[in-house]
């Protein structure tokens, strides 16, 4: 395992395991983007997010099930693990343990992040709070 990818896993672990965002933000450079479904997001956001999830998810831990490195890229397979005891995405706390898991690739230079890819489905998670949401119906005629 490359120093990179061992103090990458380590910050991953620390952060979104353990809440201490301050490992993340320690090896993200000026600039740092992390790019999701829902459009392209700066540290303050994630710091938000990291927080938000710890503050919804009693207990809550992350764990890295993969984690490979080719150059200046690194690809993380995680997942989270959460008793949902506070408000989360608009659901009020179901107090059940919830599952989520995605894959985040990581483009590095210089011993710091440069930016991030996530994939993960919020509907696993809401599925795991046993949440279902079927949209808009419309009537055939």
């Amino acid at each position: 395992m490359s120093t990179m990818l061992a103090n990458v896993a380590a910050a991953w672990v620390r952060a979104w395991g353990d809440g201490e965002t301050a490992a993340f933000e320690e090896i993200v450079a000026p600039g740092y983007v992390r790019h999701t479904k829902s459009g392209d997001e700066g540290i303050e956001d994630l710091v938000k997010q990291i927080e938000s999830s710890h503050a919804a998810f009693s207990d809550y831990h992350l764990e890295i099930l993969h984690a490979v490195e080719d150059n200046e890229m690194i690809a993380i397979h995680w997942q989270g693990v959460g008793t949902h005891t506070g408000e989360y995405m608009g659901v009020p706390p179901t107090g059940r343990t919830v599952k989520v898991a995605g894959a985040s690739f990581i483009k590095h230079a210089h011993g710091r992040i440069l930016e991030e890819s996530t994939i993960w489905d919020p509907r696993d998670m809401l599925s795991s709070m046993k949440i279902v949401h079927l949209g808009t119906a419309s009537k055939q005629a």
